[in-house]
């Protein structure tokens, strides 16, 4: 193994970034998520100002940020709180107290606070923290001593997100990418909710070793998931109609090594069909490109170095990208053997029409999945299903989800959340006469 492969594979086992990874920003405590790749130019805006990330490379993931405009402008400084400061938090957080105040007699006619806005550009100018002006602006109100605890926290929090807000490091996987996607950009991934995928992960026996086919025109979100549970063993297929597969933009988010990345491959419907042998030309082909692998003359930069009177050739290292081509064995033995499981997430697809063509494909017994925004095209799917005698143990289930709110003297449901996360149809393949005959 090379340095360069090394180096990268080192980089990318360690929880903490490196330059080129992918990280998401979790900006004022889920105000706002951004996903972002580190490089030494790359820029996060934040109010009417840039960041630049450079600070954020070679930080581990969960580290915590804090605006500054120094000198050198505006910037990111990472915030190390100590193990005072967070026993000082928890008891602030469980100290509830009893209090005779209240908000009654508080108006609000914009008179309370005495500090005006040229004041807080002119301590800005020079070179005020925004913590500094959170606690000046604090000090300058005349109703700040009069609230109760729980308002004051509210006031403090608020200030702190204008003037002085936060930018958290997180990780990117299957749990957080769909959590942004859905507050984001929800038609991209089909309306699909965290506990949805969950539950689709769960059905299809997703583990170590399988093999997976999916149908995923969703952006690549269920290739990734199903990938990230693999860790790198098996294979997750991903099939398509036509010429052109679905795009799969969201896996390279996840940050996989190469190992996940080569187990993550694509095949059209065609080639899984025809079960006739490769032609002449794509056997050569086939037997060219395995050459050409093994020999390094034909594909890699060869650099000769004399040492000791000897030379010594190093390949360069060429990073695997997911969604390449499967292997020839692979696709031999699924046509033998078939998948382990089916996930199928094809929202502008009717699903009876996908459903048969990709149903003969896997083994019998094995488990599969369906999701849809939308409740109709599932049900017409199982009932066609039951008539074909195609599969058992079907059921259609409607994941549901509540959130809360966890806070000292205050835990309560939250009061803006989704209604729906779709709907899942699951079974297990039989075997019978029509589909017997319609493999052979």
């Amino acid at each position: 193994m090379s340095a360069v492969e090394q180096e990268d594979n080192s980089n990318q086992n360690r929880r903490i970034t490196w330059e080129g990874c992918s990280v998401l920003l979790d900006i004022n405590d889920g105000d706002r998520l951004v996903f972002s790749r580190l490089t030494a130019g790359s820029i996060v805006k934040i109010g009417n100002k840039n960041y630049p990330l450079r600070p954020l490379i070679g930080c581990p993931f969960g580290s915590l940020f804090q605006v500054e405009n120094g000198a050198n402008g505006p910037s990111l400084a990472r915030i190390t709180s100590t193990a005072e400061d967070n026993n000082a938090e928890d008891k602030k957080e469980c100290d509830i107290k009893e209090e005779s105040r209240d908000n009654r007699a508080l108006i609000d006619n914009n008179t309370a606070q005495t500090l005006t806005g040229e004041d807080i550009e002119g301590m800005r100018r020079q070179g005020a923290s925004g913590n500094a002006i959170v606690e000046a602006l604090i000090a300058n109100s005349a109703t700040f001593e009069n609230k109760t605890s729980f308002s004051q926290e509210k006031y403090r929090l608020k200030k702190q997100k204008k003037y002085a807000p936060k930018v958290l490091l997180r990780r990117p996987f299957a749990r957080s990418i769909c959590d942004t996607y859905f507050k984001k950009y929800p038609a991209r991934i089909g309306f699909l909710r965290v506990d949805t995928l969950s539950l689709l992960l769960s059905f299809a026996n997703v583990s170590a070793h399988s093999d997976v086919l999916v149908v995923d025109m969703i952006g690549g979100l269920i290739t990734g998931a199903v990938a990230e549970r693999l860790g790198g063993t098996g294979y997750v297929c991903n099939t398509y109609r036509g010429d052109s597969p679905y795009s799969i933009e969201i896996v390279r988010i996840f940050n996989f090594n190469d190992e996940i990345n080569k187990r993550i491959v694509r095949l059209s419907l065609d080639e899984l069909c025809n079960n006739g042998d490769m032609k002449e030309d794509e056997v050569m082909l086939q037997s060219a490109n395995d050459s050409n692998v093994d020999n390094p003359s034909s594909n890699v930069l060869e650099s000769l170095s004399l040492e000791g009177g000897s030379m010594e050739a190093s390949k360069v290292y060429k990073a695997a990208k997911p969604g390449e081509k499967a292997p020839q064995d692979a696709i031999r033995s699924w046509k033998e053997n078939g998948f382990s499981s089916l996930i199928i997430a094809a929202p502008d697809v009717d699903a009876w029409s996908i459903v048969k063509e990709v149903l003969p494909f896997l083994s019998f017994s094995a488990p599969f999945v369906i999701y849809h925004q939308y409740l109709q095209p599932l049900a017409t799917c199982m009932h066609n299903l039951q008539v074909e005698k195609m599969a058992i143990g079907l059921q259609i289930t409607e994941p549901w989800l509540r959130e809360y709110q966890v806070l000292p003297s205050r835990t309560h449901p939250h009061m803006q959340m989704s209604a729906c996360g779709g709907y899942i149809l699951s079974g297990t393949k039989i075997c019978n006469e029509k589909s017997t005959t319609t493999t052979q």
